[in-house]
């Protein structure tokens, strides 16, 4: 019986969804932070500059987000690591670009829109953003860990059971008639 911290988490299933599994799932845990972060910012913007706002919620929602799609959205079943993180903060980076282009484009065209304006302006950004990050994340920073690591995982056992049978070496004396000779080595698995 294997230690319940040794076992790793598996998928749902077992088996990580497909795209549009994915993407669903992407939206409705990243859609959901983003909607809840777009009051945060707005919340936090009475109190600071509007960048300064939008940088501290888009770093602690990024994070959240990032554990989320480790988990949940492209079911790696393990939480994300160091790489994933840097990796998703970059795309993060270009998302709290594109947001807060979109902002100051709209306080360009007009002097003091309304939350509500600003919350669509925010809020289109996002969704723009959003769809690029899930490409990002799904082609680059979370395909190579779908299955949990357990397909590479068998791959190394496999190799590892291959090599030492390829190392064992059986001595098997050999018999010819009246006579017994010097012991032959022969490979297992060979």
């Amino acid at each position: 019986m294997k230690p319940q911290l040794a076992q790793q988490a598996k998928t749902v299933g077992d088996v990580a969804p497909g795209p549009f599994a994915s993407f669903v799932r992407f939206v409705v845990c990243g859609g959901g932070i983003g909607v809840l972060s777009s009051g945060a910012v707005a919340l936090l913007a009475g109190t600071m500059p509007w960048a300064v706002a939008n940088a501290v919620i888009t770093v602690a929602s990024t994070v959240l987000c990032t554990e989320l799609h480790a988990l949940f959205t492209f079911g790696t079943g393990k939480r994300a690591g160091w790489r994933q993180h840097w990796q998703s903060a970059g795309s993060a980076t270009a998302a709290y670009a594109v947001t807060s282009l979109a902002v100051l484009i709209l306080h360009l065209v007009q002097a003091s829109p309304g939350m509500l304006t600003e919350q669509v302006v925010y809020l289109s950004a996002s969704g723009l953003a959003g769809t690029g990050r899930f490409l990002v994340l799904r082609l680059f920073v979370f395909a190579g860990g779908r299955d949990g690591g357990q397909e590479q995982d068998r791959d190394r056992a496999f190799v590892r059971k291959a090599a030492a049978a390829r190392r064992r070496v059986v001595s098997v004396p050999t018999r010819l008639p009246n006579r017994v000779l010097t012991p032959a080595a022969f490979a297992v698995g060979s």
